[in-house]
């Protein structure tokens, strides 16, 4: 590039070493845990969960992973899976369960305000909150960044990402080219490493890594759904020993 490329507050970046780090300590991506996402280094680890949606007289409202158990009579735990707790394999991306949801949880990208506060909770936790990175997958369709360059790659395991700097609150970034749509990134950290923030294609939920005063306080918050886990928490749909095991399309 001849010139910095920019979205919003965000620029990409061509030297992707600071994050060595992160690439050096997650697992390899068959281990299938939280630390195949998020580097096992931290002292504690939370689980963001995505809402899902509903439209109650005209108006879009939020429908909480808890909720659903409730309305289903599963069991919510940190690691409950969508499936499980709605009773079949085709809620993961269609249909609706009426009086319950209209539309799943998102995949791949955290929603705005979910976005919105966990930066603003992140960034009391860290003494760099104007300098953060945030690297987004390659991989996703309708990206608003120069994928066809050769601009270098974190190589992170089986996702390789493009690297961009900008302050905590710049999180809110949609790296979309269709204003209708958002993908915001999929992996940010501030200078310092206190924390870090993982958000995969294929899941409903965000991972945190941080200290353990960190995911307190985002499990105490009011305004997210979050539960503390463990990085050798198993990522796979099947990994909810909790509640009854859906059955497939076919009724088996």
């Amino acid at each position: 590039m001849s010139e910095p490329f920019t979205v919003n507050e965000l620029t990409l970046q061509v030297d992707v070493r600071p994050a060595d780090w992160v690439v050096a300590a997650v697992r390899d991506f068959s281990d299938n845990t939280v630390g195949c996402l998020v580097p096992p280094v931290f002292a504690a680890y939370a689980r963001v969960f995505h809402p899902a949606r509903r439209t109650v007289d005209g108006t879009e409202e939020e429908v909480s992973w808890m909720q659903v158990t409730r309305a289903t009579g599963r069991t919510a735990h940190p690691a409950m899976q969508w499936p499980f707790i709605t009773g079949s394999w085709r809620f993961r991306s269609a249909d609706g369960q009426p009086g319950i949801w209209d539309d799943p949880p998102e995949e791949g990208s955290l929603p705005m305000r979910q976005t919105v506060r966990l930066a603003q909770l992140l960034a009391a936790h860290t003494a760099t909150p104007e300098q953060c990175w945030f690297a987004v997958w390659e991989g996703f369709g309708d990206l608003n960044l120069p994928v066809e360059s050769e601009i270098p790659r974190v190589e992170m395991p089986a996702r390789p990402m493009l690297l961009l700097a900008g302050p905590v609150g710049a999180a809110t970034t949609s790296f979309a080219a269709t204003p209708w749509r958002d993908q915001r990134a999929s992996l940010w950290w501030p200078q310092d490493r206190a924390w870090c923030v993982a958000t995969d294609v294929d899941l409903m939920t965000t991972y945190v890594g941080g200290s353990e005063e960190c995911v307190a306080t985002l499990v105490a918050d009011g305004e997210l759904e979050v539960m503390e886990i463990d990085s050798d928490q198993r990522l796979a749909w099947d990994s909810d020993l909790v509640n009854p095991v859906p059955p497939d399309r076919d009724g088996h």
